[in-house]
């Protein structure tokens, strides 16, 4: 029988917090990922960082690369790559949509979060992106101040 994943971070295993800062998401999709059981378990110890990998359409297939999930100590023979091309699991018309939008001006295929759903797989959210310019990150960091003053005033009002 699966473990259940633990309430406090709803299965979250690593997430990619520079993605929304550096581009502009579009639309989000949740896609599967094809692992190897010495994969699974470093997951499970919480042992990826998505920060610097994409999502590339190559013959007819999503890629997840430069995702580094470590080592698991335990798996000595079988082990994996920690940086290899990891297969991602669309359907049909998502993968037709997602090559169509990567073909439009500086579009790309960017992962947002890794984590296990409700019953134990994992499961990687991948978003449609616009890089952002130096201008735009300067209007989202002083939105994102803004509301934090708006926030502390109307706390302190309370």
């Amino acid at each position: 029988m699966a473990k259940k994943p633990s309430s406090e971070n709803n299965g979250l295993i690593a997430e990619n917090r520079q993605a929304r800062y550096h581009y502009a998401v579009e639309d989000t999709l949740e896609a599967g990922i094809v692992l190897t059981g010495s994969e699974v378990k470093s997951l499970r110890n919480g042992r990826a960082n998505i920060a610097e990998s994409y999502a590339s359409v190559e013959e007819a297939e999503l890629w997840l690369i430069n995702g580094n999930i470590e080592k698991y100590a335990q798996a000595k023979t079988f082990g994996h790559e920690e940086r290899r091309k990891r297969k991602l699991l669309v359907s049909k018309r998502e993968l037709s949509r997602l090559w169509n939008a990567t073909q439009r001006e500086g579009m790309t295929i960017v992962p947002l979060k890794m984590y296990f759903n409700e019953k134990g797989l994992v499961k990687l959210l991948i978003g449609i992106a616009k890089g952002k310019k130096v201008a735009d990150k300067r209007a989202t960091e002083a939105k994102r101040d803004w509301d934090r003053q708006k926030q502390r005033l109307l706390k302190q009002n309370l």
